[in-house]
């Protein structure tokens, strides 16, 4: 299933596996002046292809190696033939088969390996610039890329919402926030986000600012609660009353839990 919306200059395609004619789970590509930022998932990598065809395509950036962002690669590649760029520390893992839950396996598919080079610190196209900004949290080797003339921000999923309830195992909140803090930094006033999760946040500053209070004032509370001799259980069931449903969906891996333990390791 795909879904194409024009904001300025850029096409945010939207992508999910259709069942029983719903979306399972939408994600978001971009494609600006040439340049398409992540691919979706092996679901839809023929759809997505079948629409790239004709336009102009010079180049894909994957802001990081999840299954949702790289599985149209291989099929660019083949038949497009367009050059891939990631993280160095994605170059590696997209070009072997991942390891996948069973829920990823559902929702997103495996994605077949390519053949990506390491991004350079700029992306330049025929009109746009592109700043690409080191930004851990969600996962190692995660990037963004700062258009800063026009104030685009493409988020991959250092953000998704301002006030996140679950995280998967190896997220780092304490990385995320020093991550949206160097977008801050390095942006003009006004931000627009384009997020993975198909958002686009027109008052992005504000959001960031927003999503940095939210980890910030949950750490406080979560650490306060845990000096007060609170387990980790205890302190899920008084700030959010029990654990969230995504985390018997996906095995485990999206927990209120893995949030409330990242969030008691930040110490600044």
């Amino acid at each position: 299933m795909i879904e194409i919306i024009e904001y300025a200059d850029v096409t945010q395609i939207k992508l999910s596996r259709e069942l029983d004619g719903k979306p399972l789970y939408w994600v978001a590509a971009y494609l600006v002046d040439g340049l398409l930022i992540d691919t979706g998932c092996d679901y839809t990598a023929a759809e997505l292809v079948a629409f790239l065809k004709g336009k102009k395509l010079d180049l894909v950036v994957n802001t990081h190696f999840h299954e949702d962002h790289v599985g149209g690669n291989a099929l660019i590649q083949k038949q497009l033939q367009a050059s891939i760029y990631a993280p160095p520390e994605s170059v590696p893992i997209i070009g072997q088969k991942p390891f996948l839950y069973p829920y990823q396996e559902m929702v997103w598919g495996y994605p077949a390996p390519s053949t990506a080079k390491p991004i350079p610190p700029f992306i330049r196209t025929d009109h746009h610039t592109f700043d690409v900004l080191a930004t851990p949290g969600h996962s190692a080797g995660h990037i963004v890329l700062l258009e800063k003339e026009r104030g685009w921000c493409f988020s991959g999923d250092i953000f998704a919402r301002e006030n996140p309830k679950f995280i998967r195992p190896e997220e780092d909140m304490g990385e995320t926030i020093r991550s949206l803090e160097k977008i801050l930094a390095a942006m003009p006033s006004q931000i627009t986000l384009f997020t993975s999760v198909g958002r686009i946040v027109e008052n992005g500053r504000e959001a960031l600012e927003a999503n940095i209070r939210y980890l910030r004032e949950l750490a406080a509370k979560a650490q306060g609660l845990h000096k007060q001799g609170r387990s980790v259980e205890e302190i899920i069931q008084d700030i959010f009353g029990g654990e969230h449903l995504f985390a018997q969906m996906t095995d485990g891996q999206y927990t209120t839990e893995n949030l409330i333990r990242s969030v008691l390791k930040i110490n600044d």
